[in-house]
């Protein structure tokens, strides 16, 4: 009897998709597997770990960039905690100003919403006329609220 996981039986172990798998081991998070004299690839139990660790740091807010340092730091010999803690304050750095810059685009589209009656035709709504013109574009990021435009 075979041993291990084909990859159906990975992904079903790990709630991700075949497509999953075979993304991780062409962008280098999961070494190739060994395969069967047929070709199916097998995998093992650290490759379970290995899946939803990927998974669990993903759900954190890593990117897959970030996550294969992770898993280098993981298995090599003379990284430390502090490593791991130097990276993951920089992600909460990253997030605190995804954050800030999240918060300006929803205070932005308040004010739009605000600013927009509702019984004008659409080529008068202000959040059309605002998204129309480019010398407002991105205006929300860094001042605040877009300012009323009006006849």
């Amino acid at each position: 009897m075979m041993r291990g996981y084909t990859i159906g039986a990975l992904a079903a172990a790990c709630s991700v998709g075949r497509d999953t798998i075979r993304y991780y081991e062409r962008s280098g998070l999961m070494p190739r597997p060994d395969r069967t004299t047929s070709g199916y690839r097998i995998y093992s139990g650290s490759d379970v770990e290995r899946v939803n660790f990927i998974k669990t740091a993903q759900s954190l807010g890593f990117t897959l960039q970030e996550i294969g340092l992770l898993l280098s730091i993981r298995s090599s010999a003379s990284a430390s905690a502090a490593d791991v803690v130097k990276l993951t304050e920089e992600k909460i750095q990253s997030l605190t100003s995804k954050l800030r810059q999240l918060r300006g685009i929803k205070q932005a589209l308040e004010q739009l919403v605000a600013d927009c009656p509702i019984d004008v035709p659409v080529s008068d709504c202000p959040i059309i006329l605002y998204m129309s013109h480019p010398p407002h574009r991105h205006r929300h990021k860094s001042h605040g609220a877009p300012m009323a435009t009006g006849p």
